[in-house]
């Protein structure tokens, strides 16, 4: 776990794949054609205050919906890429934005199709109920499954490496 810590302190971008991370990977299709999703309230608080820490977030999704543009939206997260099939040329535009190394950037995925950028970040991370491949090419897994709250728990490792956790907590207390 040290070395977890360590790279996590390095963060100063994690990237979210959205369906089966955000969200439990169900896709739910109404007669008219509109898709629905369900977050977890509980992800979205986490990823509010590593934003208030000052660790950016940025979205990276191969389906594009505007419910995911919405929910976006009302976390504060502007760095949102979707429709993208091959999800590399978000991940470098993104890196190039910001102007970070690699190693300051974490990426949390849960199938094939997020393993070329899993294998490029300082920190790869898997959710629990993630494709074998995944877990296999992450350096840590979530105990939570996707949309279950996962990303809550990538959220407060960040915030506990950087030593950011109990400040950003306090105001609850």
């Amino acid at each position: 776990m040290k070395e977890i810590l360590a790279r996590a302190a390095r963060i100063k971008l994690v990237i979210f794949d959205v369906d089966g991370v955000l969200t439990d990977g169900s896709l739910y299709l109404g007669d008219d054609g509109q898709e629905y999703k369900a977050f977890n309230s509980k992800d979205g608080l986490g990823m509010k205050l590593l934003q208030q820490f000052g660790i950016k977030i940025g979205i990276i999704t191969a389906r594009t919906s505007r419910v995911v543009a919405l929910r976006m939206q009302s976390l504060g997260i502007v760095h949102l890429y979707q429709g993208q099939q091959h999800k590399l040329p978000a991940f470098e535009d993104l890196q190039q934005k910001l102007r970070l190394d690699p190693e300051q950037i974490a990426y949390v995925g849960d199938d094939v199709v997020d393993l070329p950028i899993m294998r490029r970040v300082g920190l790869a991370i898997s959710v629990r109920d993630a494709h074998k491949l995944a877990i296999e090419h992450s350096h840590w897994s979530t105990q939570a499954p996707g949309g279950r709250g996962a990303a809550r728990e990538v959220c407060e490792l960040l915030l506990e490496a950087q030593g950011g956790l109990s400040t950003v907590l306090e105001q609850y207390l």
